[in-house]
């Protein structure tokens, strides 16, 4: 039975909830054959591999709501700044040496795009699943930026001697201020405006 066999059966796609399904035993020859084929008749689920474990998942609308809403924000940050900010969007990344791949909510480089990007964010609303910084660490992701949403704050990663760091600042964006960030994630719902949120936060940025 192939891998996309198995999704009916214990996703409920349609649902407005985050769901998933973690399997065991997976080759990376599996894996690589379902993320080539997945894309187009499920766009909407993020998978993770970590050593024959996999991950799928099913994002909720809150999810991409608050994924955009960061995506946006940060963007206006580099814009406000002049900062050279270029980004791959959920583009899976995978090493079939470190047997890792994933799927970032965002992700950024700075300057010319990269193999790998400088920096990578992930929006967490329900804890268990994978290990994703281990995922990260495999794929040498320099920086890795966790939206923690029942906390309503950031925990922050910086790869250095091929380990994660945890930093209260990142070295890419020394002067980003992350609790004013977080200020305008926290408060962003379904019914809020999001181009109001984004010019509030620019007129933050500008006091």
């Amino acid at each position: 039975m192939q891998i996309s066999d198995i999704l009916p059966l214990h996703l409920n796609l349609p649902d407005a909830q985050e769901q998933r399904l973690i399997l065991s035993d997976i080759t990376w020859e599996q894996y690589a054959n379902f993320i080539d084929g997945f894309v187009d008749e499920y766009p909407s689920l993020r998978v993770t591999f970590l050593e024959g474990i996999l991950e799928i998942m099913s994002t909720s609308s809150e999810h991409e709501l608050l994924k955009k809403i960061i995506a946006r924000l940060i963007e206006m940050y580099a814009v406000e700044k002049i900062i050279d900010l270029n980004g791959y969007g959920n583009t899976t990344f995978r090493d079939e040496a470190a047997l890792r791949g994933l799927e970032p909510d965002e992700c950024y480089c700075f300057g010319a795009l990269k193999e790998v990007p400088d920096i990578a964010l992930e929006i967490f609303i329900s804890s268990g699943g994978i290990d994703k910084l281990s995922v990260y660490q495999g794929l040498q992701i320099p920086e890795v930026w966790f939206w923690q949403v029942k906390k309503k704050q950031w925990q922050l990663y910086l790869l250095k001697d091929r380990e994660y760091t945890s930093i209260d600042r990142s070295e890419f964006l020394p002067d980003l201020d992350f609790d004013l960030l977080g200020q305008f994630i926290g408060t962003t719902t379904q019914t809020q405006n999001q181009t109001q949120a984004v010019i509030a936060y620019r007129e933050a940025l500008r006091v």
